[in-house]
């Protein structure tokens, strides 16, 4: 492979400097180098970031290739910034067995335009009543370390600590969508005061409180690790602070809509809106920016839910549920917690690059900016500003909350061990 060099690059938004990219590997940072035959690379000041990962993407295939494949996915991925992602299991059929997960992982590597690590589900059929094969499915080329049954609970108690027991052996984590389902049924958004006037079923924040307070109590007793799935409430925060402050190995994500958007958008009755965990109020939203910013969130998950225009382009209690968030997901966090002063780009980089890969232990991403760390970066230009346009998408689905808003920064190249992925905002 050529030789690539990055020049007057912000490192983790730091001081300018050049980064000589050999092969599949960064071979020097510095100031003022020079390369023979080097294709030079103009950062005039873009940050360069370790590239992205993605602990929750739905990629959709197999069975639902109509919204997303992994193909489109994660071509998706590449032009938000990403060099790997993890692809949850509710696919068609479901990602319970050794087969399916290693169909998918195969998939990934054909397509080349990131790393794609699939999730195990927990149990057999997201049915929440067997385990699925969870050891032969960490055995399997796919190596799988995370598992999930994603938007169903693992509601459970006995079920719930099998799986933390069983994946403890590996130094496996358990993945959990903490969603009491007797408390949410009918649930159509946040319960509260608009739920109220709008006369739509609540989605209650204890509901989500009381499925984490129970699994980390859990994870406690066990002694194995526990990831709770898309965070929502400030509730929720003071749960996983309590539990870190006893040293129970809990890890908790939130996802860029959660940080930026409220309830009081389902006023429009627009189904781009509904989501699940739903959209929730103001004061959620700035617990959950205070705590990304002290760690107690450890970082952003996309939650990517792609879905057909047939399924979101109808009356909202008919509508699914999800927001595609890949392509956008950097944006939202420079608009929420960097331009607030809430994070600097090296917090960024730790949120959304090398936590995710520390704890789905993703080989050779989220490592530091340096000489001898595999080639997994992104460029973004910081000082950009416009309109989202989903036309433009490489996803296949356009189930954006953020059509025609404006939102800052914008991905310009990502290279995957070397390799461009993106290039001037075109994918390669």
């Amino acid at each position: 492979m050529s030789k690539i060099l990055i020049r007057g690059a912000k490192v983790l938004g730091g001081e300018p400097q050049d980064v000589l990219i050999d092969g599949e590997t960064i071979a020097e940072v510095g100031t003022g180098l020079s390369a023979e035959g080097a294709e030079v690379v103009e950062a005039g000041g873009k940050v360069l970031l370790p590239g992205l990962v993605d602990l929750h993407t739905h990629l959709r295939e197999p069975g639902r290739e109509d919204s997303e494949t992994v193909l489109t996915g994660t071509r998706a991925a590449a032009s938000g910034g990403y060099t790997a992602v993890f692809a949850m299991a509710n696919t068609f059929p479901v990602a319970d067995t050794a087969g399916v997960v290693e169909q998918v992982w195969r998939l990934g590597r054909e397509h080349g335009y990131c790393d794609v690590q699939p999730i195990g589900a927990v149990t057999v059929g997201l049915e929440g009543r067997k385990l699925a094969e969870l050891g032969a499915m960490h055995e399997s080329a796919a190596g799988v370390t995370v598992f999930s049954d994603d938007g169903k609970c693992v509601d459970d108690a006995v079920i719930m600590r099998r799986a933390l027991e069983y994946v403890k052996a590996f130094d496996g984590v358990v993945a959990q969508h903490a969603q009491e389902p007797r408390l949410t049924e009918g649930a159509q958004m946040n319960e509260g005061v608009v739920s109220a006037e709008l006369g739509l079923g609540g989605w209650p924040a204890v509901a989500e409180e009381s499925i984490i307070a129970r699994d980390v109590l859990l994870a406690d007793h066990v002694g194995s690790r526990v990831h709770i799935c898309h965070l929502s409430t400030a509730g929720s925060v003071e749960i996983v602070r309590w539990a870190k402050s006893r040293g129970i190995r809990v890890t908790a994500e939130v996802t860029p809509h959660h940080l930026l958007l409220t309830d009081e958008l389902v006023r429009t009755y627009n189904p781009v809106y509904k989501v699940n965990p739903p959209l929730r109020t103001e004061r959620d939203v700035m617990a959950l920016r205070e705590a990304l910013a002290d760690g107690t969130i450890d970082i952003v998950a996309t939650d990517h839910a792609p879905h057909p225009h047939e399924d979101k382009d109808c009356e909202w209690a008919a509508a699914a549920m999800g927001m595609v968030g890949l392509e956008t997901a950097l944006s939202v966090v420079q608009e929420t917690m960097v331009d607030t002063g809430l994070l600097d780009w090296a917090g960024v980089a730790d949120r959304m690059s090398v936590k995710p890969a520390r704890i789905g232990q993703a080989t050779g991403h989220g490592r530091p900016v340096s000489a001898g760390e595999p080639a997994n970066l992104t460029l973004v230009d910081t000082a950009y500003r416009g309109p989202v346009d989903p036309a433009h998408f490489a996803s296949r689905s356009r189930n954006t909350p953020y059509e025609g808003r404006e939102l800052p920064g914008r991905v310009t190249h990502t290279w995957l061990r070397g390799k461009a992925t993106l290039v001037d905002g075109k994918l390669t």
